[in-house]
């Protein structure tokens, strides 16, 4: 036996034996259904390389078992032969268009049947050997994905160890001033690489679905007038100009506080970043008085903007924006919003600043 099956539905038994007889010497496996009920309770057990449909069937024809096959992902790969009495264009047309591969008229040749057969036998190898392409792709890609995030997870040790010696040369009172510059530069970067490895760390839960938000009801004006002070440091070393355009109100919003800290400080960060040197960045936070937003945030530079199309995909893993010289892209921190954003039933996106830079909104 050359091991191919081929399932033969057909509510005549007679034809049956004629397929037999002219298939018996491709040596082909075959089993028989009666009826289209019987087919598809038939296909787990038989697990058909090709299948032979009869049209006209009663109960259920061949067209509508046609459709409930193509529809089940499980079986939707394996190429079916409408064997029809029909010979109109729209019929079979309407064999086709029920996802039927290929088609035969009765009375069957046994030449025609024959070579049909062995053109769908290649199909179905043809898709065979792309699944298991596929197949053997996504398991290097699920165990390169899986030693990334081991990786991340382990340099967070090394990383803690770097801040910990660093912060305790800081407090040496025998390093030169350019040496103590320096150790700040050391601790700084690795705060920068601390933030980088949590974040990548929460992506990896993200898509993994086994991140829990601990979602408590916080003063979101709080939370942004904190992010503001903490950052005006930063933005004074460029002589920016951080404007909160936040509300006196104590209205409380339920979210991860944590989670969403690091989104106002990626955003907040990339404003700065972006802008050029004397310009002025906002924070604004708006309560929509309708509907089902409870906080709006908008953040806006002076920046470069980003373009229409980079609109669509900034947001992506990986994506960059405009290059711009001397400002390191990675292509994950607004990639890291999405996630947090979308994993609170909110949404994220940008709009053009007018007349120049970029505004950032998020609605939760």
């Amino acid at each position: 036996m050359t091991g191919e099956k081929i399932l033969i539905v057909d509510d005549e038994p007679n034809n049956f034996d004629i397929i037999e007889a002219q298939l018996l010497r491709e040596k082909y496996e075959l089993s028989y259904a009666s009826s289209g009920i019987k087919a598809l309770q038939r296909l787990p057990l038989f697990q058909p390389d090709v299948i032979l449909l009869d049209v006209m069937m009663p109960d259920m024809d061949g067209v509508e078992v046609c459709q409930k096959i193509k529809s089940d992902p499980l079986w939707s790969h394996i190429p079916i032969v409408a064997v029809t009495a029909l010979n109109s264009k729209q019929d079979m047309a309407r064999c086709l268009e029920g996802g039927a591969d290929d088609f035969i008229s009765k009375p069957v040749g046994g030449i025609e049947l024959r070579a049909r057969i062995r053109s769908m036998l290649r199909i179905k190898q043809q898709y065979d050997t792309l699944q298991k392409q596929r197949d053997a792709l996504a398991e290097m890609l699920k165990l390169r994905e899986e030693m990334s995030h081991m990786i991340v997870h382990d340099l967070r040790n090394p990383i803690a160890c770097i801040i910990f010696a660093g912060e305790l040369l800081k407090e040496e009172n025998t390093l030169s001033e350019l040496n103590q510059k320096k150790v700040e530069r050391i601790v700084n970067c690795g705060h920068r690489l601390q933030a980088l490895t949590n974040d990548l760390l929460v992506m990896a839960k993200l898509e993994s679905g086994h991140l829990v938000l601990h979602r408590n009801t916080i003063n979101f004006c709080q939370l942004a007038h904190q992010t503001i002070v903490d950052f005006e440091p930063i933005a004074s070393q460029k002589k920016i100009i951080l404007v909160p355009e936040i509300p006196l109100t104590r209205k409380a919003v339920d979210l991860d506080a944590n989670l969403f800290r690091r989104v106002l400080d990626n955003l907040l960060s990339n404003a700065i970043k972006f802008s050029p040197n004397n310009s002025v960045v906002r924070l604004r936070v708006e309560y929509p008085k309708n509907g089902p937003i409870q906080v709006r945030v908008r953040i806006s530079d002076q920046g470069h903007g980003v373009s229409k199309e980079l609109q669509e995909i900034i947001f992506q893993k990986y994506a960059v924006g405009s290059l711009v010289e001397g400002i390191e892209q990675i292509g994950l921190g607004l990639a890291f919003c999405k996630m947090i954003v979308e994993a609170h039933g909110g949404q994220i996106f940008v709009e053009d600043n007018q007349p120049k830079g970029a505004t950032f909104i998020l609605e939760i």
